[in-house]
């Protein structure tokens, strides 16, 4: 049993320890179709998590809270039905709520941001996203980023 705790485990670089803790956050998510969260780091500290799902006061999207959700809508379809708050979203709206500054922080997200939260990331004034997977309507996002100066990578190097 010493022989146990005193084996070395390798420690994970700190891009793979904050996507692994946004996987988790993900977990809280109530989306009935996909779960996503994001998580905020400045000088190697969270400073916020998020999740997708219903605001505040609104019956959970996996209790019918949301129209879009609880439909049979294609994925990548009727998304101005939707009602849910992405994961990026919550994330920089928490911090919001609690008076806590996002300038120049790195964004850890399970997916690569939509338009509306490359949007708020761009005014929040974030400085890095690093994502998991690729959001496939992604295209007019990564520009904006691009175009703001806002770094945008995959957390594995690969897109």
């Amino acid at each position: 049993m010493a022989e146990d705790i005193n084996e070395f485990q390798e420690r994970p670089d700190w891009d793979t320890y904050f996507m692994q803790i946004a996987e988790m956050v993900a977990k809280r998510s109530n989306c009935s179709r996909r779960h996503v969260a994001a998580v905020i780091v400045k000088d190697k500290r969270i400073i916020s998590t998020g999740y997708n799902g219903t605001p505040r006061g609104i019956r959970n999207c996996n209790e019918g809270g949301c129209p879009r959700c609880s439909s049979n809508a294609p994925s990548g379809t009727h998304l101005g039905e939707c009602i849910c708050s992405h994961g990026e979203e919550n994330a920089i709206v928490q911090a919001a709520y609690h008076g806590i500054s996002v300038k120049d922080s790195t964004l850890y997200t399970t997916f690569s941001p939509c338009l509306l939260c490359a949007k708020m990331i761009i005014n929040s004034g974030i400085k890095e996203v690093v994502y998991k997977d690729r959001y496939t309507i992604d295209d007019t996002a990564r520009w904006m980023l691009a175009e703001a100066g806002v770094v945008l990578r995959p957390v594995n190097g690969k897109d």
